[in-house]
């Protein structure tokens, strides 16, 4: 019973209300242009973000079944992977940290079949706000580009967890940031990886400030 309720109950719930949450949100584009970039884009792409900005996002980019993302196959995993399938994504199981090899070779599989990805940059255990390599090591052996995003909001509950996560209250405002494409040659050395690393992660901070700010 109780994992019925997990799988199949608890995923509808939280849909309802986030849905309704985010609906009371108003939002402001800080970035219309770069946003209109990659919509109008034919091929693949990656999109990035910080896991403490995830909330508003998740529902701002709703209903894009080319948008993949990738979910661990734990049982939380399971709980958002349902939700995520409701919020019109299309869902890949694995990790980046256990069988990281079959999760990036399932990633590459999508980019080469020109739909889309959305990674989180700082991963799913951190640390806050520091780019990991996996979106630009992908990016050099694709050739996508890859688009930073983020949100911020004028009242806010921020959780005390690792990622300080940002929960928008309701009614506020919402400004959304996007960034210009990050782009990698083809095997790249260690690196121009690196760089275009932390490029990523200071871009991220940069555009994540000026949403704060609004």
């Amino acid at each position: 019973m109780k994992k019925l309720l997990f799988n199949h109950v608890l995923p509808y719930l939280l849909f309802g209300l986030i849905y309704l949450w985010c609906l009371t949100l108003r939002s402001k584009n800080l970035n219309e242009e770069e946003e209109n970039h990659f919509k109008n884009l034919t091929g693949p792409y990656i999109l990035t973000l910080w896991h403490g900005r995830i909330f508003y996002l998740f529902y701002y980019l709703r209903r894009h079944p080319d948008y993949f993302l990738l979910i661990s196959p734990s049982e939380d995993g399971d709980l958002l992977a349902r939700l995520a399938s409701l919020m019109g994504y299309s869902v890949i199981r694995g990790s980046t940290y256990k069988k990281a090899v079959p999760a990036a070779r399932s990633l590459i599989k999508v980019l080469r079949r020109n739909q889309r990805i959305i990674i989180i940059a700082d991963g799913s255990r951190g640390p806050r706000c520091v780019a990991q390599s996996g979106s630009v090591q992908l990016a050099g052996i694709t050739g996508v580009p890859v688009f930073a995003m983020t949100f911020g909001s004028k009242n806010k509950m921020v959780l005390n967890s690792w990622d300080r996560f940002v929960i928008p209250m309701p009614f506020t405002r919402c400004a959304l940031n996007f960034s210009s494409p990050i782009t990698l040659a083809r095997k790249s050395s260690e690196q121009s990886i690196e760089e275009k690393r932390l490029e990523l992660e200071n871009t991220l901070n940069r555009i994540t400030q000026v949403c704060d700010e609004h």
